[in-house]
């Protein structure tokens, strides 16, 4: 079955970097969109950046310049950096996969950005 896995969420000042990973299984990684959500305190979740198969990227209006997401299709994992974080960045981030008519949810990182 499709697991979404992510990994490297943590505490970082404002101004540092962090750099999230996705395993993605299941599923032919490299014939597939991968997307990072993120969920804030009291907020919906909303979209953060997305890789086609293709490999043409999109990002909200709210991280570009700042966030880049990449994705490795022989390691099966995507990733999302993340420069110039600022306090309002603090949320869980989602890796999300849309497959065979259905969207997938890893369980989440938290990503903290406070001094």
């Amino acid at each position: 079955q499709v697991q979404l896995v992510e990994s490297g969420g943590g505490l970082v000042q404002p101004g540092g970097s962090l750099r999230l990973s996705c395993a993605a299984s299941g599923f032919t990684f490299s014939n597939y969109a991968m997307s990072w959500y993120r969920q804030g305190p009291g907020k919906e979740r909303e979209l953060v950046a997305g890789s086609a198969a293709g490999l043409t990227t999109t990002y909200a209006d709210f991280v570009k310049g700042r966030f880049t997401i990449s994705r490795d299709n022989a390691k099966s994992t995507v990733y999302l950096q993340m420069n110039s974080l600022k306090p309002e960045d603090t949320a869980v981030y989602y890796c999300s996969a849309y497959v065979w008519g259905r969207r997938y949810w890893g369980q989440g990182t938290q990503v903290t950005v406070s001094s």
